[in-house]
């Protein structure tokens, strides 16, 4: 792997994997942390665990969202499945259940952010608005009706 941080990490790789809850994680491969940390905490309300330039962990609704830099995967087997794509996630729906989308949508507008479809009730029981995060994920923050 490749890095850019200098000096140590918040803490070692290995006592991070185990501290992880059982359940369902995410890991964005993005092409530049900052732009999509600004996003998850001030669209999306997520918490900054950790952040550097490699590598960053959000708190989101209760889960964990884990995003690493393009970099860090240069020796990695997953490197050719996203080297030159510009565009992430097709076809795939980040959900965020539990959130505002309206305040979501709003702030991401004023964020200059694409919103695919604006806050909507939804015949399946939700509220919910599509938007676009800075690196071409789809991210889909909904409430209960």
């Amino acid at each position: 792997m490749v890095k850019k941080r200098i000096g140590d990490p918040w803490m070692p790789a290995d006592e991070f994997g185990r501290a992880l809850p059982r359940g369902l994680g995410l890991n964005l491969l993005v092409p530049a942390i900052a732009p999509m940390r600004e996003f998850c905490e001030q669209v999306l309300g997520g918490r900054i665990v950790y952040a550097d330039v490699d590598f960053c962990v959000v708190e989101l609704a209760g889960s964990i969202l884990l995003l690493h830099a393009d970099h860090t995967y240069r020796d990695h087997e997953m490197f050719g499945a996203f080297d030159g794509v510009e565009v992430r996630g097709a076809g795939a729906e980040i959900r965020v259940y539990g959130v505002d989308p309206d305040a979501i949508e709003a702030r991401a507008r004023a964020g200059g952010h694409i919103v695919l479809s604006g806050s909507i009730d939804k015949p399946h029981g939700l509220r919910e608005c599509h938007i676009v995060g800075p690196s071409g994920y789809v991210f889909v923050p909904g409430r209960a009706i």
